[in-house]
């Protein structure tokens, strides 16, 4: 239901581009590690899983999300994933993540656990990722498909006034929202290595749905990695 709803909805609030390196979406089984940017985002990426033909996949979010009434409910009928951040619950994200790839259904993980603190509506690289993409992918092996997308903050940044505003005005606006699917990457090494090999690799497919015409090396994005936290 969230994802038809995405989709249903989000030709409302802006103009949505879907590329890829690869004109298959993503397989069954797949971690998708997106770049987070803007509270609406998360509607830009269900939106793009539908036009690539993914139904029904798993996202791991913020828990108190399920406080919210009405859709707390859809969110546990649909079998989504809690996250609790600082508590001993957070290790049962990941174990239900692990189930359902298992079960074959498409993981969506946020790897740096929060939105960026900054108000401008500009998009940029993520910020340092937190290690449990690269634990899930190397307990699980499943391949990991990077996702950056860009745009979501031109419909939500800043404040709550302006996020609101933001919000009501982008049907009048159409702000160009573009997400860009990279190829399956297989996670390797430590978790450490792990979660800097996953950075890069987002970072690239960032900065693609950007249309940066800069050339961008695996091994230089490695380099200036932050730290996982």
């Amino acid at each position: 239901m969230l994802s038809d709803f995405a989709r249903r909805v989000l030709p409302l609030l802006g103009h949505l581009e879907v590329t890829g390196d690869d004109p298959s979406g993503p397989m069954p089984g797949s971690i998708v590690a997106a770049n987070h940017s803007s509270l609406i985002d998360p509607g830009v990426v269900l939106a793009a899983l539908a036009r690539r033909g993914v139904r029904n996949p798993v996202v791991l979010a913020a828990a108190g999300l399920w406080r919210i009434p009405g859709l707390g409910s859809r969110l546990r009928a649909e079998g989504h994933i809690p996250v609790h951040r600082g508590d001993r619950r957070a290790a049962e994200a990941l174990d239900l993540a692990a189930e359902a790839l298992a079960d074959g259904r498409v993981v969506v993980i946020y790897p740096e656990g929060r939105l960026p603190r900054r108000r401008d509506s500009g998009d940029r690289d993520p910020e340092a990722f937190r290690t449990g993409l690269a634990r899930l992918a190397l307990a699980t092996g499943a391949p990991v498909v990077p996702l950056g997308q860009t745009g979501a903050r031109r419909i939500t940044s800043g404040s709550r006034g302006k996020q609101l505003a933001g919000l009501v005005t982008s049907p009048l606006r159409r702000p160009d929202l573009h997400v860009h699917f990279g190829a399956p990457v297989r996670l390797t090494g430590t978790p450490a290595e792990a979660t800097a090999q996953a950075y890069a690799a987002v970072t690239r497919v960032r900065r693609a749905a950007a249309w940066s015409d800069e050339p961008v090396l695996s091994g230089d994005l490695t380099e200036r990695a932050p730290a996982p936290r």
